[in-house]
């Protein structure tokens, strides 16, 4: 595959094989002593941020800057000429000039789309409105490699805001390539969307489909927990009805299997009681933390360092 160049837009666009290169070149990465290699000295990585973000913007931004590289760009559109009424094909044309690599997250889906076909430099999707996190996705296949040692042959509960949470939607179709089974925990109105279950029956994996956690989470080996996204509510009463529909408390985890793994694409709100981070169980901080290495990896390769 040619990497140089290439827009890191959706997980559709990649192969199982090459995901699982791209595992192997984060693990270059991981560790506190393999973090200063200066593979990107003098680039310029442009950081459009329309949507609010903690892990994702920090984390490239450390990832650039720990490869030697430097970072432009803005993290409130009120701060942008977004304000004024600039468009994102116009804020793309001139972020190009001043860029080598062009991170945007954006609240519109298709927006990281349309960004990568408007310019000739390397485009990453930091999230698009509702759809897509491929780069989340990479660390969250990253964690569950390196915690349960293997992607093929688990079980997966994929719990809270289906309906649009866009980590959950990247991770069923990237998972959809090992062969997993899946539980889909959620309420009626926030299930998976109907596009992801037919990408599954395509493909003849098992999946689950319930409102109850409790009847599920002993068969699991990853629980992967979201928020109820209030960003994403057209009404605020309904998100006031579900809000609170999924908290996981250590009493919740009494008859779960012993290697169990808790991930969360973070940020919570009320759904893991702190008291669940002490536990065997709690991986998510260092999933977050997996974001530098994978982030790298990335980088190098769309930038050509590492082939």
């Amino acid at each position: 595959m040619k990497w140089k160049k290439k827009h890191i837009i959706s997980i559709n666009n990649f192969s199982k094989e090459e995901l699982l290169y791209v595992l192997r070149v984060a693990k270059q990465f991981d560790g506190k002593r393999k973090r200063r290699k200066l593979l990107l000295k003098g680039k310029i990585m442009g950081s459009l941020f329309y949507e609010s973000s903690t892990r994702t913007k920090l984390s490239f931004h450390s990832a650039i800057k720990e490869l030697g590289g430097k970072v432009v760009g803005f993290s409130e559109p009120k701060r942008s000429s977004f304000l004024k009424g600039e468009s994102v094909y116009d804020t793309i044309k001139m972020v190009e000039s001043y860029s080598d690599v062009i991170v945007i997250r954006h609240f519109i889906e298709g927006a990281a789309r349309l960004a990568s076909e408007v310019t000739s430099v390397p485009v990453l999707n930091a999230g698009d409105g509702a759809n897509e996190h491929p780069t989340q996705t990479m660390l969250d296949l990253y964690t569950i490699q390196k915690e349960k040692r293997k992607l093929d042959n688990l079980h997966i509960g994929l719990v809270g805001d289906l309906k649009y949470g866009r980590t959950v939607h990247s991770l069923t179709r990237a998972m959809s390539l090992f062969k997993s089974t899946f539980y889909f925990i959620a309420p009626h109105a926030l299930a998976m969307p109907s596009e992801y279950l037919k990408l599954l029956d395509d493909k003849k994996i098992k999946y689950h489909r319930t409102e109850n956690l409790e009847k599920y989470i002993s068969n699991l080996d990853i629980l992967y927990i979201t928020r109820i996204q209030k960003e994403r509510f057209p009404d605020e009463a309904e998100y006031e009805k579900y809000k609170n529909i999924y908290v996981l408390t250590k009493k919740s985890l009494r008859q779960v299997k012993k290697g169990l793994k808790i991930m969360h694409p973070l940020p919570r709100v009320n759904e893991i009681d702190p008291e669940v981070d002490k536990t065997k169980y709690a991986v998510y901080f260092q999933q977050a933390a997996n974001g530098i290495p994978i982030r790298k990896a990335l980088l190098c390769l769309i930038m050509g360092v590492i082939k």
